[in-house]
């Protein structure tokens, strides 16, 4: 299966252990999951207990992988999306499905950021998502009817969320989960976790552009990570030290369709249906990956004003952005937190 947010990767700097503290050694696992190399980095003092460690963080992305698959017919997301409202029926009432934990804390934690970007982040966006994977596979614009389609079928208001239940139901016809811009972050938080119940606290999780970090490298006040350029291709000269929170970055340098000269990013509005315009790189910290990977793709659609507005929302949230102006210029902007942990 894949998923289709697309970033600018992220660089790791990972320090060796200081002398005064060679007792622990760097362990380091690389698998592929979620169409990403997913790679866990842990200091342990224990060679069998790391192996152990690194085996069971790479199990549980495995497990998330399978059950928050879009592409996959048979996941838990897959078996909710054909649970909405009667496309022959559309006042009929969706049925209410019980959830996994794991979903459940994913389309919680995906609502909170729906509503604190007024809908620039909506995992409902399925259906435009697969329409605009078409138009970049066959470098073609959506018709016109096919786009109104799809737009009818998404809106974050739609999902309704029991929180005593923990049930969803899916109230529109024809929606569609997608959740390509939260599982992977989802994912990290989760590997740190396994790793942290085996008594390890010094690890990093990387998938692709979202990273979760647990306790720093030995001797060091944080893992020093390189925030991606514009330009993909550039080395980073721009760094943070982070520990115990996510970072996420989102980008569209690789990933676009150009047709008479137009640049369609692949980073949809779920408001408008339509890619957003110009070019931009998202870097956002936040205390847990999983709000870093879905705050990032909303800071995209919002772009830097309403970027800096969503970041000043959130608690403990730091934006960095590059940006294109309307003349071809690169810009930049950046919340204070952010500049504070820059190296």
């Amino acid at each position: 299966m894949r998923y289709l947010k697309a970033i600018a990767p992220l660089l790791i700097v990972l320090p060796a252990a200081r002398a005064s503290e060679e007792a622990l050694a760097r362990f380091s696992r690389s698998e592929v999951h979620m169409a990403v190399d997913f790679e866990v980095v842990l200091y342990a003092s224990d060679e069998a207990k790391a192996e152990e460690a690194l085996t069971k963080a790479m199990r549980r992305i495995a497990e998330l992988d399978q059950r928050l698959s879009d592409y996959d017919l048979d996941s838990e997301l897959s078996r909710l999306s054909e649970t909405s409202a009667n496309r022959d029926d559309p006042r009929s009432n969706a049925t209410a499905v019980k959830l996994s934990d794991d979903l459940w804390q994913v389309l919680s934690a995906s609502q909170e950021i729906s509503r604190a970007s007024d809908g620039a982040f909506d995992v409902t966006i399925g259906p435009l998502t697969k329409l605009w994977r078409r138009a970049r596979r066959w470098k073609e614009l959506p018709e016109a009817e096919a786009l109104a389609a799809a737009r009818a079928a998404v809106g974050y208001p739609f999902l309704k969320l029991d929180p005593e239940a923990h049930t969803a139901r899916l109230l529109k016809p024809n929606m569609r989960l997608d959740l390509g811009g939260v599982a992977k972050g989802f994912a990290a938080d989760e590997a740190v976790q396994s790793v942290g119940a085996c008594g390890i606290s010094r690890v990093l999780v990387r998938a692709s552009g979202d990273i979760a970090a647990g306790d720093p490298p030995p001797g060091e006040r944080g893992w020093r990570v390189g925030i991606a350029p514009l330009n993909p291709d550039e080395t980073p000269t721009r760094f943070v030290e982070i520990s115990n929170c996510g970072i996420s970055t989102s980008g569209d340098a690789r990933q676009h369709l150009v047709i008479n000269g137009h640049r369609y990013s692949h980073i949809i509005d779920p408001r408008s249906g339509e890619p957003v315009s110009g070019r931009s790189s998202v870097t956002i910290i936040a205390p847990r990956a999983t709000m870093a990977d879905a705050l990032a793709t909303a800071a995209s659609v919002l772009g830097p004003d309403g970027a800096l507005a969503l970041a000043r929302k959130i608690g403990g949230a730091e934006l960095f952005m590059v940006y294109e102006d309307d003349a071809g210029q690169q810009r930049t902007v950046e919340s204070p937190g952010f500049e504070r942990l820059s190296k």
